[in-house]
């Protein structure tokens, strides 16, 4: 009987510890994350891009993943569209301006979960010095340990922004105004 109260209270205690949200750095070094884009070319095909250049962190607690937060930043600069003379092109003032805007940002500020593994984060995206709200659909794709003595969490989300909402006057038709977002994201656990 002694035996099991202990066993008892041993439980309890153990289940009245609050759990916390991990932090984590997203594997900039290692390259385990991606942010990519594609943009309908006139209606015909489309063109991906990527930026080579991202770091940020972020904050996840699986039994409550209500409170996760993200906070990313792009070097805009870093647009790499696989080719050498659009790059040049996106990169100027006609499309992301780098020498006038540097950088954009995404700072989240809600996460609705939907499901054990996807959800709605909510967030506040800023490119060329314009900030405005935008959702992500968020799925959780995994976490544990590393073979380097580490713990990983990974997440992937998409989201489509409009050009005009952030001011940017290139026109190549009313196909070409939505901008797809693709995020993957891997943390090492801090």
């Amino acid at each position: 009987m002694k035996i099991l109260n202990s066993v008892s209270l041993i439980a309890l205690t153990l289940l009245s510890i609050p759990s916390y949200a991990a932090d984590y750095v997203i594997d900039k070094k290692g390259m385990h994350a991606s942010i990519q884009f594609k943009v309908s070319h006139l209606g015909y095909s489309w063109l991906w891009g990527r930026f080579n250049d991202f770091d940020g962190h972020f904050s996840y607690d699986a039994n409550k993943p209500e409170a996760s937060s993200i906070q990313v930043k792009i070097n805009t600069a870093s647009v790499d569209s696989n080719h050498a003379e659009r790059d040049k092109h996106i990169r100027n003032d006609d499309f992301l301006d780098v020498k006038k805007f540097p950088e954009a940002t995404f700072v989240s500020t809600a996460y609705q979960p939907e499901t054990k593994d996807s959800g709605i984060l909510k967030g506040d995206f800023t490119l060329r010095g314009i900030t405005r709200p935008i959702e992500i659909a968020v799925t959780f794709t995994g976490a544990g340990e590393d073979p380097w003595g580490g713990y990983r969490a990974g997440f992937e989300g998409q989201t489509v922004i409009r050009m005009e909402d952030y001011k940017i006057k290139k026109n190549l038709g009313p196909k070409s105004q939505d901008v797809h977002l693709y995020f993957v994201i891997e943390g090492i656990r801090q």
